[in-house]
């Protein structure tokens, strides 16, 4: 009896780990990403010094890290986690884009998603990102207003690692 639990519960954990493989697989945006910043364009700038994406499975949905060097040299890491349902989820860590505290992502087709950064209830950067068919360049528009309330208009331009 109890060599059958066990060869049950190893089949079950190789079932769950397959479709979590599976999953991450399917999912374009699993992975991480390295921003080409000779690729990238910023308006007004200035533009960061580096910047890693790593989007990764966690529960339901998925996690997003951003982290990299700023302009001024200074670090910056911030984080969310969302389904890609729509709703506004809290950002933690320093240097996130507009001052925003919730981003709302919503995916639009299996490769392409819209981002709404809000801070205080009021969106401050919109855009869309979106992975080519190789599934090699992930590319983020995004449109807001800085922290000094002038317009911005940005191309990020990242591939995978």
């Amino acid at each position: 009896m109890k060599k059958r639990i066990i060869v049950f519960g190893n089949i079950g954990l190789i079932a769950m780990l397959a479709l979590t493989v599976l999953s991450a697989q399917s999912d374009p945006f699993i992975g991480t990403w390295k921003q080409e910043m000779a690729k990238s364009k910023y308006s007004p700038g200035p533009a960061p010094k580096s910047r890693t994406e790593t989007v990764e499975t966690q529960a339901a949905g998925v996690k997003y890290t951003s982290e990299g060097t700023a302009a001024d040299g200074g670090h910056f890491a911030w984080s969310f986690t969302t389904n890609y349902d729509g709703k506004d989820t809290a950002i933690s860590g320093t240097g996130v884009p507009a001052g925003a505290d919730t981003i709302a992502v919503q995916r639009i087709n299996p490769s392409t998603a819209t981002l709404t950064f809000k801070k205080a209830g009021k969106v401050v950067l919109s855009g869309r990102q979106a992975v080519s068919k190789d599934a090699k360049v992930m590319t983020i528009t995004a449109k807001g207003t800085n922290a000094d309330g002038q317009p911005t208009n940005n191309v990020l331009v990242l591939e995978k690692q």
